[in-house]
């Protein structure tokens, strides 16, 4: 069965992995970013500009900004043809190398994904529900680490933040991917697209070589803004056991249609019993606070 992050030694470090400045489309400069996030209590960022010829294939350098209380992982978003709906591949990847070569037009998204993880990245399937990815395009990304399941500034800008369904889908066929909330944040003036999705990451210090272990290692949540602070898989009772945050709402989900649930008013714990036939391959937490506010766990797999 999976390891949970919660009984790892450590703590949660609160983090964005998917923004943008002047470096592509973004609005503001990087320090700005970094500055606009330390400011909302954030522990660390990703700037992931958009790696194409227009705009120079940027890696923006954030080492300068790095201190003992902050600090941040390079990254960019990679792009590739061609999807089937001839829209260009959304790869996040967190942790390049400064020197990550620039892809050329013979390469693809499984080609593109799969050097950035041999690079040592992190790798994401980018907003998949934003751009009507397929779920046959999706199965081709056999490398990436994790698909990014809300997106902030897809949810506010077009309605389409949620690819929890196609994640599912490549879940249900056997795809061993963890999920991440985060911005995509560009900070135009009439997109209010910061600090809604964020990452939590169980990480014994606040360095980029022990988030990104951690990331690669599938030891985090994602929030919207509950935090979970325990998850207990009890295997002889066939039961799970959560705490969090006061929330209105505690679900554990599985395979296909199989979920249990606990309703209440501010809730902080429950122990849900669990059916693992039915549940079959793994097990998800999600808890849901007064104002609809998530915050959801990998998958625990139990095989």
């Amino acid at each position: 069965m999976t390891e949970l992050p919660f009984a790892l030694p450590g703590r949660f470090y609160r983090g964005n992995l998917h923004t943008h400045s002047t470096l592509s489309d973004g609005r503001l400069s990087p320090d700005a970013v970094v500055e606009a996030y330390q400011a909302h209590g954030y522990d660390f960022i990703s700037l992931t500009d958009h790696f194409i010829a227009p705009f120079d294939f940027p890696i923006a350098d954030t080492r300068a900004f790095r201190t003992s209380g902050f600090t941040t992982l390079l990254g960019a978003e990679l792009h590739a043809p061609m999807i089937e709906t001839g829209d260009f591949w959304h790869l996040l990847a967190v942790g390049l190398p400064l020197d990550f070569t620039p892809t050329s037009p013979e390469e693809s998204g499984p080609e593109l994904a799969a050097r950035a993880a041999s690079a040592g990245a992190f790798v994401g399937i980018a907003h998949p529900a934003w751009y009507t990815l397929t779920l046959a395009d999706a199965l081709t990304i056999t490398t990436a680490h994790a698909v990014e399941t809300y997106n902030t500034n897809c949810a506010r800008c077009s309605d389409r933040g949620d690819s929890w369904h196609i994640y599912e889908m490549l879940l249900a066929r056997g795809c061993h991917l963890n999920a991440y909330a985060t911005d995509d944040a560009h900070f135009g003036p009439d997109e209010p697209d910061a600090f809604g999705g964020w990452v939590n990451v169980k990480a014994t210090e606040l360095t980029p070589e022990a988030l990104l272990a951690a990331l690669l290692a599938g030891n985090f949540y994602s929030s919207q803004g509950p935090e979970i602070c325990d998850v207990q898989i009890q295997l002889e009772m066939n039961a799970v056991s959560v705490t969090c945050s006061p929330c209105s709402t505690i679900l554990v989900t599985g395979y296909g249609s199989y979920a249990a649930v606990q309703h209440g008013t501010a809730l902080t714990s429950c122990t849900l019993p669990v059916s693992r036939r039915d549940a079959k391959s793994h097990l998800r937490v999600t808890v849901i606070d007064e104002a609809g506010k998530r915050a959801w766990t990998n998958p625990i797999w139990l095989s």
